[in-house]
């Protein structure tokens, strides 16, 4: 996600966020039930399309799970799992929280636990644009394997998305040893419960970066089950005159789509064009984005959830649930055409690019393919 959003020494800002008791999470390592469905399926099942936000934990000021804006239930995706600054191979929010700490100190565990209590959901991101992954860092295949895994058994998600961009994307011995560990993951779980696994990655109005192709082939190659790809519809290089960044979103979705078919047609696993759609995921940064003139506006956002539907894109994200608000007094104060991490830039009530980005998808995705 966006190098403006990350902030990687903001204890004040996580201890206010995540303020509630601490307690442990009574969610098992199995993660939620799901519709398992064999690899050679090409079809995800049908009507289980689902929005989900990201909420970054490690910015100031911060935002509970409670907090967040929300259409209704929610499957609100935790951001961002990276490697300890003190151990390659130890897993941290954003390098400046350990997991017991996170618990210990900032009630992770407590607000996660009475999050899904209310009936909703978390999935788990690793990676981002500055952290660094755990797949660069730790280069043992077991360590690695065993860095996720403290994760996923830890909270539970019946989904992990990961954000390879940056340092990571640039990295193929860290894609080989991502894909590897997850299809290990994916290997040790009953097949009642699978363990979903969304890779997102940038894209250019053309799609797919070279870079992202090179991840998403590993993957596949690797033998990992992919629940999707959800493409960073956000931070276009320059745009033609007139061009809209719903104009960029839509080429970037469009392209991607072609370049997908010819990828699941490489591996032996082709999907017909409905199939690769419900297999994509679009996430664009509201608002002002970190290119200087690029605005995400509210139309932007409603005319891309009719491009999503129509199409039948399979999810629908945003970043950030953090940034879903104009922007105050009260906010850090940012030069004009830079992005902030705690509103978006433009006018409205908190929670309308959530409202507008979900519609006509489902609240959580516990239930979704593959």
């Amino acid at each position: 996600m966006p190098a403006s959003m990350w902030r990687g020494s903001v204890a004040l800002g996580l201890a206010a966020a995540l303020s509630l008791a601490a307690c442990a999470s009574g969610r098992d390592a199995s993660g939620q039930d799901g519709n398992g469905q064999d690899a050679e399926v090409t079809q995800p099942a049908a009507g289980l399309r689902w929005f989900g936000g990201y909420l970054d934990v490690t910015i100031l000021p911060g935002l509970s799970l409670q907090d967040a804006p929300s259409p209704g239930k929610a499957t609100t995706v935790l951001s961002f799992i990276t490697s300890s600054p003190d151990n390659p191979c130890e897993p941290s929010w954003g390098r400046s929280y350990g997991l017991e700490q996170a618990s210990s100190r900032l009630g992770l565990d407590a607000q996660v636990d009475a999050f899904r209590k209310a009936g909703n959901d978390i999935a788990i991101s690793f990676g981002g644009q500055l952290g660094k992954e755990l797949a660069v860092t730790c280069t043992d295949a077991d360590a690695l394997t065993r860095a996720y895994e403290e994760v996923i058994n830890r909270y539970g998600p019946a989904t992990v998305d990961l954000d390879v961009e940056g340092a990571a994307a640039a990295d193929p011995a860290a894609a080989q040893r991502r894909a590897a560990a997850m299809a290990r993951l994916q290997d040790s779980r009953p097949p009642e419960a699978p363990l979903k696994v969304w890779l997102t990655l940038p894209v250019s109005v053309q799609g797919l970066t070279p870079a992202a192709v090179i991840s998403l082939e590993t993957m596949i190659a690797a033998g990992v089950e992919l629940a999707g790809v959800n493409l960073m519809t956000m931070n276009f290089g320059p745009l033609a005159q007139g061009q809209s960044m719903l104009d960029a979103s839509t080429s970037a979705a469009e392209a991607s789509h072609r370049t997908l078919a010819g990828i699941y047609e490489n591996a032996g696993k082709p999907l017909d064009a409905a199939g690769l759609w419900e297999r994509i995921g679009l996430t664009p940064m509201i608002g002002q984005n970190d290119v200087p003139g690029q605005i995400f506006t509210l139309e932007d956002a409603e005319g891309l959830n009719s491009f999503a539907q129509e199409r039948g894109v399979g999810r629908m994200s945003m970043w950030s649930l953090n940034r879903d608000k104009g922007c105050s007094s009260l906010d850090e104060v940012q030069a004009p055409n830079v992005a902030a991490h705690s509103c978006s830039g433009v006018e409205g009530p908190p929670g309308m690019f959530a409202e507008a980005l979900s519609r006509g998808f489902a609240d959580t995705d516990s239930a979704a393919g593959p």
